[in-house]
């Protein structure tokens, strides 16, 4: 049988607790809400915190609303609440859909949204939803608190700029006029890691792409984004033409490897098939 090794266990009320438990604790404490990536990495002794500060009373982070032209998302929003989040769809049609394809119904009802950016997995999916509409993250630590966007939070494989006694406590997204959104996703069965997917966020004036995000997972893009294509696309008309090359662009440029998901070039084919797609439903959305 696997189990973890010796570990602490503390319930935080609120954000100054879970601070000052960080701060008490050191560096070998860990967050937990929903634990689907940290607590299976405990069991196989992967993972071995000295402790464990389960947020799951910290409502004050649990959060969908519009506030001036921004969305803010409190960290502890479950998935199955940003599924169904009428406010987020709104906006930002791009996370309903990639909720949609996460896992199943059991870890959605758990799962959070700050506990999925945070475990910085390759191909998990909203962190290339949140990098094409440009969100950024918001850090607490006891001194006060920094934002970053979300395209610089992740520094590598399951590493991210969230430091040492800090918590994540919030996403912030721009709303801005003229724009929508999409996202795609080849997986081998419903639920599971993509194979790859795209999202994309693109915002018209006119007939023209005035600006555009691009995110992609699975395939080795750097911080989750395609920046050559979406250096490419902006001022260039927003029709098919643009879009598929924008998709080229994005699969030369990325660096999938083969695993058990894939070859290297099926992968590569991928990533530039559902650029396009995400980037031509998303210009559809816009002009409606």
């Amino acid at each position: 049988m696997q189990v973890p090794s010796h570990f602490e266990y503390e319930r935080a009320a609120d954000v100054e607790q879970v601070l000052a438990l960080l701060a008490r604790y050191g560096p070998e404490a860990r967050v937990v809400a929903g634990g689907h990536s940290l607590l299976p990495m405990m069991k196989l002794r992967l993972a071995a915190p000295d402790a464990l500060i389960d947020i799951n009373d910290v409502s004050e982070l649990s959060y969908i609303r519009v506030e001036r032209d921004e969305l803010l998302i409190g960290t502890l929003v479950r998935h199955a609440e940003l599924l169904d989040s009428p406010v987020a769809a709104e906006h930002f049609p791009i996370f309903r859909e990639a909720e949609r394809v996460i896992a199943d119904p059991l870890v959605r009802n758990r799962g959070t949204v700050g506990g999925s950016l945070c475990q910085a997995d390759p191909s998990e999916d909203l962190s290339a939803a949140f990098a094409a509409v440009r969100a950024s993250a918001v850090i607490r630590n006891a001194e006060g608190s920094r934002t970053v966007p979300l395209r610089e939070f992740h520094v590598g494989p399951y590493e991210t700029v969230v430091g040492d006694g800090e918590l994540l406590t919030e996403f912030r997204v721009p709303i801005k006029p003229g724009g929508s959104s999409a996202y795609e996703k080849v997986g081998r069965r419903a639920g599971d890691w993509a194979l790859a997917a795209a999202g994309a966020a693109i915002w018209l004036d006119g007939g023209n792409v005035a600006d555009v995000g691009i995110g992609l997972t699975a395939v080795g893009a750097a911080h989750f984004v395609a920046a050559e294509a979406e250096e490419y696309l902006r001022g260039r008309p927003a029709d098919d033409e643009s879009f598929a090359q924008a998709g080229r662009i994005a699969a030369e440029h990325c660096r999938p490897t083969a695993d058990q998901r894939g070859p290297v070039d099926y992968k590569r084919h991928l990533a530039g098939e559902l650029t396009t797609r995400a980037l031509r439903r998303a210009a559809e959305r816009a002009r409606t």
